[in-house]
């Protein structure tokens, strides 16, 4: 089988699917060297950034470059041809030896290029799947999608409340809702409440000095809360790369804000920053009245849950968080929660229309 000095692969990658993955793969086994250039129009709603990013951690021993190409395509027009050689070309400068296609425009890419054109799987028999097809339906196709992917395309949920409000039960339950789903729902992950696990570092590490100390003996800093938000960050999106379409988030970032506010007092902007990033779909807020509250040991504030349920849902509010409140009994939460998780998911992913081609 011919070899090639170097190799180029070209799309829009809107989003990166299997197919695409096969591609450059068979391509890469072919050449010396290989370019990925990956074309964007201004008008679509995933950033050339983002897609440049995802196609380089799936592909770290190839070359992938970004280019905003706003012209539509003709395959006959030769005028709209060379508008788009112009922008291939400065991207990817160096000659081409071979240029992979599964598309019926690579012969005349590929000449345009002075290459020699490799046709791969043009029927798409090997991945049955296309660009069209995951904008359409993501989660149709979840199994196609690389971890990246889905991170950014997984609707992340979030429960969380006062202290000993259910926001655990609710959130368990919630994710073992979806997972009896099966399919790729079975893959439906729960993320923990990171700052409970940090709190029962500090209580230990006290202990560990005095062993009689209780946890009203803990103290907080304002330093304390940056570390809780980044690690909740952190451990979402490992959990969505390996997920299904939603994620389960016992508390998040933004919860930290007003946990913030409870131990410490004011606010903290490094905080804030942080859950201004997470990236979150829904809120679910459970209310305190009717839930007992329960001493686990960690939890020392009773009286205080009326004001934490008015903080959450006073930020909630002044943040423009997509959220509902829950109450009720632990079952009508529960399905309260699975209804409004329903609506988010039939609300689709709305990936913004490419620009017409015409072929």
């Amino acid at each position: 089988m011919k070899r090639f000095a170097h190799g180029l692969v070209l799309g829009k990658f809107y989003p990166p699917h299997a197919g695409h993955h096969h591609l450059v793969r068979t391509a890469q086994d072919r050449c010396e060297r290989l370019t990925v250039l990956v074309c964007a129009a201004s008008v679509e709603s995933v950033p050339l950034a983002d897609r440049v990013a995802w196609m380089r951690e799936v592909h770290p021993d190839v070359t992938v470059v970004g280019a905003v190409d706003d012209t539509r395509m003709d395959l006959h027009d030769p005028a709209i041809w060379d508008a788009h050689m112009a922008v291939f070309t400065q991207a990817v400068p160096e000659p081409v030896d071979a240029v992979f296609t599964s598309e019926p425009y690579g012969d005349e890419l590929a000449r345009r290029f002075g290459a020699e054109p490799v046709c791969v799987d043009p029927g798409r028999t090997v991945f049955p799947v296309s660009g069209t097809a995951v904008r359409e339906d993501p989660a149709g196709c979840w199994d196609f999608l690389e971890p990246p992917v889905r991170a950014a395309l997984t609707r992340r949920v979030v429960v969380l409340g006062a202290e000993s409000t259910g926001t655990t039960t609710l959130a368990r339950a919630l994710a073992a809702h979806y997972r009896r789903r099966g399919g790729v729902w079975a893959l439906t992950g729960y993320v923990a409440e990171y700052g409970r696990e940090f709190s029962e570092q500090k209580l230990a590490a006290l202990r560990a000095r005095w062993p009689r100390a209780q946890w009203e003996d803990v103290a907080f800093t304002t330093d304390d809360f940056p570390l809780i938000a980044e690690a909740q960050n952190a451990r979402e999106e490992a959990a969505a790369r390996t997920g299904s379409p939603v994620l389960i988030c016992d508390t998040d970032s933004f919860a930290t804000t007003v946990w913030h506010e409870r131990y410490v007092g004011g606010r903290n902007p490094l905080v804030e920053r942080t859950a201004d990033r997470a990236g979150h779909h829904l809120w679910l807020l459970t209310d305190h009245e009717g839930v007992a509250f329960e001493d686990d040991g960690l939890r020392d504030g009773e009286e205080l849950r009326p004001w934490m349920t008015d903080r959450f849902r006073a930020e909630l509010t002044r943040t423009g968080r997509n959220f509902i409140e829950l109450t009720g009994s632990r079952q009508e939460r529960l399905a309260t929660a699975v209804e409004a998780v329903d609506a988010l998911l039939a609300e689709g992913w709305d990936f913004a229309a490419p620009l017409p081609e015409r072929r």
